[in-house]
């Protein structure tokens, strides 16, 4: 039973009140058609509002079935409206852009009814109302009464106990009207109508029940309720609160996709104004996607360039590391500087002080490659270690390269070596002044003719001269590495896959210059030479050879330890390859390699890691050094490791290790190893040599007799005989000498001719003298050395090797290939590079500080710093556009504020059949979601769309043909949740605005 207790209902105005309602107080039955007459003003509509839970009373009691609605929220009148009451409005009240199923379906949602469910009972509701026939066809298709036909099967499809009608016919015609009236005394027979109306026909006609209302006062009731009635009616109430007790309500709450359902169809309504919107909005999506786009593919072509370079320039650690860091630094800081004093006078810069002092602060480490090579080993070989996957190619460098010959067309046996044939074709064509003027005018004969040659193939060797290139190597005894085959094209043949196998690099036009081909021997001296002296090479040259005859060219590699052989009068072992017959039986019988294909660098590599043009496998150098150990000079010089079995002659580095009874014990056995001759002139040479201390008594006595007069003027006449310049102006140049710098000099030149003079006495005194008086005079003297002196006359007497005892054995291809000269590292990619600098940094935490490795990352830094600076200047640009992207969410949240004033009357709707606040915040924040995401969308989309002539203008401008606009999917996806978040934020408002609209204001709207 519904029962009002005083109700009262007052409205603020102005400064006053006014009294809606004054107390009253009704009790309907569970089932009875009660219409309320009254004139305009009365309060018989407020009436009909607090009895819908629309409107909240002032004071009172509203009792529903026995429970009263004093404590109640605004959840439980939501759902009170939702199962309860079903309301029928005289504008109608339907949702334009929903369908007529939809809008009765509307109140099914809300109560959670499935989608199977839903659709039946509103269509069976419709078909209660003759309607059946009309479920998809919108409000504006439909007449007046029909349209209040689909409002009151909206109002029964939840099986309310209540329904309300205001004013119902107060827009229809009468037929109409009375077909209507007609649904509602039906529908009357098992519920509670009440009806609010003008018209006291109808009323008295259709009616069951008439109740009167003046001035907020009820003031006649034509079938109140019985004292019996009451009675029972309330005890039928309490028995169901008992037996409902505990027992939860379900709160009626509208659907995630019931809200988007209802604003997309709202949003299809205005499809010119949406388009527009979501534009609008995408307008700063496609600044900060275009961006992106463009820093993404400037990204991708450094990594691609960051790769390459890992390729090109592997992390290289040397046995011997330079850290030029500091220098780099000092050169880039020559010109940048501050300065403490003032521009009042021309003050030094100490730049040369700088770059001495920084040369000589250079950091130079000795690395431990061979425990390092264990370690990298044992990484490799676990399965567990990052290492493995993080390392594309290892390669171990070492101190000798393979000797190679071939047979020129001419018949010529040259060294296939392009810096040496291009020195010897410089030193044929120019002489010593034309190279001195080419090297920049220095030096003459003796500077100009090799080191001014050697200048020039030392500068050029960067570019065409790099001939011979190791191979790197695969894993597992593989030849060539996958990163090769990666990044080169194989045209013709195969890749080598032995020690005798070799590849020919080509470039991008299938060419070789001229000079690289020469080392290959098919282009002839002669031509060379015509070329080098500036004349047109012949008609009849050829410029062009086939893949076949390229493959069939002759090469042989000269093991170096087969060019030295024993020669059993000297002693010692000679250079086969010095005579031209000897270099003949070399190549004979030489290691010949065939050339078994030729490749190119694929185009879309943009730096391969491939300099040379002739390209073998690490295998051959493993065999070099195999062959070096059956060698019997390697083995001559083992054995005896203070001594070149090439010169005879003792290695120094040894001697600076002897100690003073050693340097004796040495200098007397290799005097006792000379003839007599021989003796004869180590005696004369130690007897050159004047006692020092002698000497410089002898000069400072000299000194101390003469006037400051008289060194001047011996020492400027000494100076005139050496120097080429005026007696004048040496005098004025002794002249300005201080007596510190005047004694100096001069003590400097009489110890060195006083030392001439006594070497030249004893040796003419000496050279009258026979040999063998000087022998025994040798003997004689060698028992009275002091060891001091035995050390000093070590020094003097003993002719050492130019070489070293390790210089020989790498000369003649023996080295240790556990202790590589350098260990280049290839990453998988730039990435992996940081694993591999943590391996040698867990590497270095494990020895002491002697034992670390050290070493310089170059292309990491100057990537690093690149990368880093596209990076700060991708984050400006994007927060410039970023505010585009604010002021576009800013005008979709005042966009939504408009759709809220349009749809308020659609609020109403929604909040009479039971939506709550937070339902209609979620629709209109759903609809800015929508926009939100058709921005980003079309953000997106038009991204894609304009990255194609973007990219195209790229390659056009910078000639890098994989340098192209790429937008990430993750990041196209970032975008548009990010613009559906600031549209949400910017929503926010506008959709709290539209949850505390009163559903009473927003039913009246228009």
């Amino acid at each position: 039973m519904l029962e009002l207790r005083d109700i009262k209902k007052d409205y603020p105005m102005g400064a006053g009140t006014v009294h809606a309602l004054k107390g009253v107080s009704i009790q309907f039955r569970r089932s009875e058609f009660v219409s309320i007459l009254g004139p305009s003003g009365c309060g018989k509509t407020t009436l009909l509002n607090i009895i819908g839970g629309l409107d909240q009373y002032t004071d009172g009691d509203l009792i529903i079935n026995g429970r009263s609605t004093k404590s109640f929220q605004d959840r439980d009148w939501d759902s009170y409206r939702n199962h309860s009451v079903g309301f029928v409005f005289q504008s109608y009240n339907l949702i334009p852009h929903q369908t007529v199923l939809r809008n009765v379906e509307l109140a099914l949602t809300l109560s959670g009814v499935s989608r199977a469910e839903r659709r039946d009972r509103a269509a069976e509701a419709l078909e209660k109302v003759g309607l059946g026939n009309q479920l998809y066809k919108r409000p504006s298709e439909m007449s007046g009464g029909q349209m209040q036909r689909v409002a009151i099967a909206r109002a029964i499809v939840n099986n309310p106990d209540i329904i309300l009608a205001d004013e119902p016919t107060g827009a229809l015609d009468t037929e109409t009207s009375i077909q209507v009236m007609e649904l509602l005394k039906e529908i009357s027979k098992d519920r509670l109508i009440v009806m609010v109306t003008h018209n006291p026909a109808l009323a008295q006609k259709y009616s069951s029940r008439i109740i009167r209302v003046l001035d907020g006062v009820i003031t006649d009731d034509s079938d109140p309720l019985s004292p019996a009635e009451l009675e029972a009616n309330r005890a039928q109430d309490q028995a169901e609160v008992e037996a409902s007790r505990g027992k939860k309500i379900r709160k009626p709450t509208m659907s995630i996709a019931t809200s988007f359902g209802l604003s997309l169809k709202n949003l299809f309504t205005k499809k010119g104004r949406t388009t527009l919107t979501a534009f609008a909005g995408s307008i700063g999506i496609i600044g900060i996607a275009l961006i992106l786009s463009v820093s993404q593919g400037m990204t991708d072509y450094i990594n691609v360039m960051q790769e390459d370079a890992l390729a090109s320039y592997p992390l290289s650690i040397q046995a011997t590391n330079v850290d030029l860091t500091s220098l780099i630094q000092t050169f880039m800081d020559l010109n940048v500087g501050e300065s403490d004093h003032g521009r009042d006078a021309v003050y030094e810069r100490p730049a040369v002080r700088d770059l001495v002092s920084a040369v000589y602060n250079l950091d130079v480490a000795q690395n431990d490659l061979r425990s390092f090579k264990t370690y990298l080993e044992n990484q490799l070989a676990d399965p567990s270690s990052p290492f493995r996957e993080a390392l594309s190619g290892i390669q171990y460098t070492y101190s000798i390269r393979p000797s190679v010959y071939t047979q020129n067309v001419d018949g010529t046996i040259i060294h296939s070596d392009t810096t040496q044939l291009m020195q010897e074709l410089l030193v044929s064509v120019m002489d010593s002044s034309s190279l001195s003027t080419l090297m920049g005018g220095t030096g003459g004969a003796a500077s100009g003719g090799t080191s001014g040659t050697a200048g020039m193939t030392t500068m050029m060797s960067g570019g065409m001269m790099n001939l011979w290139q190791e191979l790197l190597p695969g894993e597992n005894g593989a030849a060539v590495n996958p990163l090769l085959t990666r990044q080169y094209d194989l045209i013709y043949g195969s890749w080598p896959a032995s020690y005798d196998q070799i590849v020919l690099v080509v470039d991008e036009n299938n060419e070789l210059d001229d000079m690289t081909l020469y080392a290959l021997g098919l282009i002839p001296e002669e031509e060379m030479q015509a070329l080098a002296d500036g004349k047109e090479a012949s008609a009849g040259a050829k410029t062009s050879w086939s893949y076949e005859e390229i493959c069939s060219t002759d090469f042989r590699v000269i093991l170096p330890s087969d060019c030295y052989t024993y020669d059993e009068a000297t002693g010692l072992y000679t250079d086969l390859r010095e005579t031209d017959a000897g270099l003949k039986y070399l190549y004979d019988n030489a290691l010949k390699l065939h050339v078994t294909g030729i490749i190119r660098k694929n185009p879309d590599v943009e730096s391969g890691m491939i300099s040379g043009r002739i390209c073998y496998t690490a295998d051959l150098i493993d065999y070099i050094v195999q062959q070096a150990g059956q060698s019997q000079a390697v083995a001559a010089q083992k054995a005896d490791p203070s001594r070149d079995i090439l010169t005879g002659l003792p290695f120094r580095s040894r001697a600076d290790s002897l100690t003073r009874a050693e340097k004796e014990q040495e200098l007397r056995a290799y005097i006792d190893g000379l003839d007599q001759a021989g003796k004869a002139q180590v005696y004369v040479r130690i007897m050159s040599q004047p006692d020092q201390d002698e000497i410089t008594r002898q000069v400072d006595a000299m000194l101390a007799e003469m006037s400051r007069e008289e060194i001047v003027s011996t020492l400027s006449q000494v100076l005139t005989q050496q120097m080429s310049v005026s007696q004048e102006q040496i005098d004025r140049y002794v002249q300005q000498m201080s007596d510190e710098d005047l004694r100096s000099t001069f003590s400097q030149l009489l110890e060195v001719q006083m030392q001439n003079q006594y070497a030249q006495q004893v040796s003419q005194q000496l050279a009258m003298v026979p040999d063998a008086q000087k022998v025994n005079a040798l003997e004689l003297a060698m028992d009275g050395y002091t060891p001091d002196q035995w050390a000093r006359y070590y020094d003097l007497v003993m002719e050492f090797s130019d070489s070293t005892y390790e210089d020989n054995l790498t000369m003649l291809g023996s080295i240790d290939l556990d202790s590589p000269a350098s260990i280049n590292l290839y990453a998988a990619s730039f990435e992996s590079k940081d694993t591999v600098e943590q391996v040698i940094a867990d590497y270095n935490s494990t020895v002491d500080e002697l034992h670390q490795i050290s070493y310089t990352d170059y292309v990491g830094l100057l990537m690093s710093t690149v990368t880093s600076m596209i990076s700060a200047i991708t984050y400006v640009l994007i927060a410039f556009v970023a505010i585009s992207l604010v002021v576009s969410s800013i005008m979709i949240g005042v966009i939504t504020l408009i759709s809220v004033q349009e749809r308020t009357r659609e609020i109403g709707i929604l909040r009479a059949i039971g939506a709550s606040k937070r339902d209609v915040s979620i629709m209109f924040n759903a609809e800015t979601v929508i926009i939100g995401f058709s921005s980003g969308v079309i953000g997106v989309v038009v991204t894609y769309l304009l990255c194609i002539p973007i990219s195209a203008v790229m390659h056009a401008v910078t000639g890098a043909g994989n340098l192209n606009a790429v937008l990430p999917l993750p990041a196209a996806l970032v975008l548009i949740g990010i613009s559906m978040l600031l549209t949400l934020i910017s929503g926010l408002i506008p959709s709290r605005s539209a949850a505390k609209k009163d559903p009473v204001v927003a039913l009246r709207s228009e």
